[in-house]
């Protein structure tokens, strides 16, 4: 699953719109769209800010991990 897919599988799970994202992360919608299309890529704080709203890990985002659940908060 790549990037794009894996934004949109998780912001839908969560019923999420893509308008809806813009007002949790800042992101307008029209860039957030073209980060779920693959056509933008995010910057490292935009990514943060995507996984606060979605409530999982840049890892999982990023691919590096197939656990959606982040990780504790020290």
């Amino acid at each position: 699953m790549n990037l794009g897919e894996r934004l949109t599988a998780l912001r839908k799970e969560k019923g999420f719109t893509q308008l809806k994202m813009q007002h949790l992360t800042g992101i307008d919608q029209s860039d957030y769209s073209k980060i779920e299309r693959g056509k933008r890529y995010y910057t490292f704080e935009q990514c943060k800010r995507i996984a606060i709203a979605l409530n999982t890990s840049m890892d999982y985002l990023a691919g590096l991990t197939d656990e959606k659940t982040p990780y504790p908060k020290k």
